[in-house]
């Protein structure tokens, strides 16, 4: 009876899979102990990232490099027929033609470089002579064709306070990090950072996403989003590894990952949370409203929310056990540790951080205490001051 209780019990702790058993952090995912597989991926990402951006460069918007936008309500205008009309009015290629949004609030824009005044009216006059969009009141007009010129000047300055705003950020996360974490969950949670930042870069690039300044904005603010998912993951693991080194229990690594899994729960569901607003957003800047700068939001964060917390997850706490690893201390516990388990040291008070003290004591104390206990017997044994005997003192007792 009792072999078939414990084999129900058994039964039934197995059958808590998967999602109850992260739901309870109870570990169910070893993170840490694949630290060379997410190393490996990450190390393939940042390869791919690097190669796009060295090989096709960035989809830098109008603001960045200049240029002149015309944009003009789409109704029933073929995107590719106004294209061509362009380039017979100016001479110009545009480096984008796209139909944006959805219902009456479908808009045709045309990207291209820098025009001069003349050259926009004549492409006004001849996209409304060729195919007559309508305005909000529903009546063909040349007016209906607006239009948006940004210097290259201009676009330059905002580059370099892209570039500036970046660094600012950088400093700044590297000084909040350096004072708010231990040494090796600071350079964890920055490599972490910088592997974000560069990946979503990455995919930009290899997409050919277009970059503006909605989506630089949009960028600060997901990794912000991912360092601050990052402490939170790392304030749990400095609360299970405290006093780690005194019990051989457990080494760093397991109580790391085991703070792992008792945040993952939490950091999936700030995600899911965070990413609702951010899909609505998508969803009504593009298909509703075609509104570039809410796209442009929208998409980055989306992206970015996604990329954050699985770098916080998977990589920042494998890279701060690896740092811990590498320390003396720590390579000795993990010694300690194995050891341990397989049998080789019995001190069972050692486990649990109560291990027994042996000190040296003159040897007419420990005559002292015999006559004491003796309760007056009588001794013959005269105590030699030349002696000295051991005692075990164990911690709270006198």
């Amino acid at each position: 009876m009792a072999d078939a209780a414990a084999e129900n019990i058994n039964l039934e702790e197995r059958r808590a899979t998967g999602i109850e058993r992260l739901y309870e952090g109870k570990g169910a995912i070893d993170f840490v102990g694949r630290s060379k597989l997410w190393y490996t991926i990450a190390i393939v990402l940042l390869v791919i990232s690097f190669a796009a951006m060295a090989l096709r460069g960035f989809n830098l918007g109008i603001d960045f490099e200049g240029g002149t936008k015309m944009s003009m309500p789409a109704g029933d205008l073929v995107a590719e027929e106004v294209e061509d009309t362009f380039v017979e009015a100016t001479g110009v290629t545009p480096e984008l033609t796209q139909i944006v949004g959805a219902g009456d609030s479908r808009t045709l824009e045309i990207n291209s470089e820098l025009l001069t005044q003349e050259q926009i009216d004549t492409a006004r006059e001849a996209i409304y002579k060729a195919h007559e969009p309508k305005d909000a009141d529903g009546k063909a007009s040349p007016d209906a064709i607006g239009d948006s010129t940004v210097s290259e000047s201009w676009g330059s300055t905002i580059t370099e306070r892209m570039i500036l705003s970046m660094v600012i950020f950088l400093i700044a996360a590297a000084v909040y990090v350096a004072v708010r974490l231990q040494r090796n969950m600071a350079i964890a949670a920055m490599v972490a950072l910088l592997f974000d930042g560069v990946v979503i870069m990455g995919i930009y690039s290899l997409f050919g996403l277009e970059v503006t300044p909605a989506m630089i904005i949009g960028l600060l603010t997901v990794l912000t989003f991912s360092l601050y998912d990052t402490v939170i993951v790392f304030d749990k693991v400095k609360e299970n590894t405290e006093g780690v080194l005194d019990s051989r229990r457990s080494t760093y690594a397991e109580e790391a990952n085991l703070a792992v899994n008792e945040t993952l729960m939490r950091s999936i569901s700030t995600s899911v949370i965070s990413a609702l607003p951010i899909i609505a957003l998508m969803i009504v800047a593009v298909w509703l409203l075609g509104v570039g700068t809410l796209q442009d939001l929208a998409m980055i964060q989306l992206i970015g929310v996604v990329e954050g917390v699985i770098s916080s997850l998977f990589l920042a706490t494998s890279l701060l056990v690896t740092l811990t690893n590498m320390q003396k201390p720590y390579k000795k516990h993990n010694k300690e540790v194995e050891d341990f388990r397989n049998g080789v040291s019995d001190d069972a008070e050692a486990a649990t951080g109560n291990a027994k003290r042996t000190v040296t004591v003159p040897a007419e104390v420990s005559y002292a205490g015999a006559e004491h206990e003796a309760a007056g017997a009588e001794a013959d044994v005269e105590p030699d001051h030349g002696r000295t005997s051991t005692t075990t003192w164990r911690p709270n007792q006198g």
